[in-house]
């Protein structure tokens, strides 16, 4: 216990406990996205194509935060939508077009990354690291998150219309293509916010789990945001109080809070989980 409060009383400690909280909930409130969009595989192959941007921006100009935020997003962006373009235009499905960018990309990051000697920072992208994020990947992630959860507060009702009935939507004038567009750029953000964090491989549990938790207790997708943030950030907020005395990896420890989270979710739940296939 002595340990553990001495632990909380270093700056370091008292970082990454508020980076567990406000990254948790950001995630698990853009995770109702996710969940609603019915994309999680999407989002997870994405993942893992943000390395060749990163690679790429470390490669030309060094290890600028703000250049390699910027490569992370446009390489995610171009392998999401020029999946999309390659099935749009030949005979290969969305899902099969996606695998075969993202794991060319993600070879070509790691081996650029490894010709740079960069094998320590591999692992902490791949599998995340909160205690090492600077005040700038801090303050991305802050403000990153403020502007989802602000955006999708704001514009909850025509985005939940477009992703139920894009058509009735369309009817009522809404921008269906820009809403759609909008919705995947938001979510590469917060991906890439996050990857400092938790990792490439590691994100999307964090991106999912949240608000698929609470999707097992209610059929009000408007619960899905607030319920998915206060479950992300709790269950953060415990990896990071269990991680220490077990000394277990932080990243990996959230992931599987928020797992077992749903798991008892899925086992509990009255109307939606496994009780209710025993009545």
């Amino acid at each position: 216990m002595n340990e553990l409060c001495n632990f909380l009383a270093e700056p370091i400690a008292q970082r990454s406990l508020w980076a567990c909280a406000a990254i948790g909930f950001s995630n698990g409130f853009v995770s109702a996205l996710v969940v609603l969009r019915r994309s999680s595989l999407q989002i997870g192959t994405l993942s893992c194509a943000l390395l060749p941007g990163i690679a790429l921006a470390i490669l030309l100009f060094g290890f600028m935060q703000l250049s390699i935020l910027l490569g992370a997003v446009i390489a995610g962006l171009l392998v999401g939508l020029g999946s999309l373009f390659v099935s749009r235009t030949s005979r290969i499905d969305h899902d099969t077009a996606l695998s075969i960018l993202h794991t060319t990309a993600f070879a070509i990051g790691y081996i650029i990354l490894v010709r740079l000697g960069l094998q320590q920072k591999v692992d902490d992208w791949l599998f995340g690291n909160i205690m090492s994020m600077s005040n700038t990947d801090l303050l991305i992630a802050y403000l990153t998150g403020a502007l989802a959860v602000l955006s999708i507060t704001a514009l909850q009702r025509p985005l939940l219309i477009c992703l139920f009935d894009p058509r009735a939507a369309a009817t009522m004038g809404i921008p269906t293509r820009a809403f759609s567009y909008g919705i995947f750029s938001l979510i590469i953000l917060v991906l890439v916010s996050s990857l400092q964090a938790v990792g490439a491989f590691l994100t999307l549990g964090l991106l999912v789990a949240p608000a698929a938790t609470v999707y097992l207790l209610t059929n009000r997708a408007g619960w899905l945001f607030w319920g998915g943030g206060l479950i992300g950030a709790g269950g953060s907020v415990l990896a990071f109080f269990l991680s220490f005395p077990l000394g277990w990896h932080l990243g990996a420890t959230i992931i599987l809070v928020l797992g077992l989270i749903f798991l008892i979710a899925y086992i509990f739940s009255p109307k939606y989980g496994l009780l209710a296939k025993k009545q």
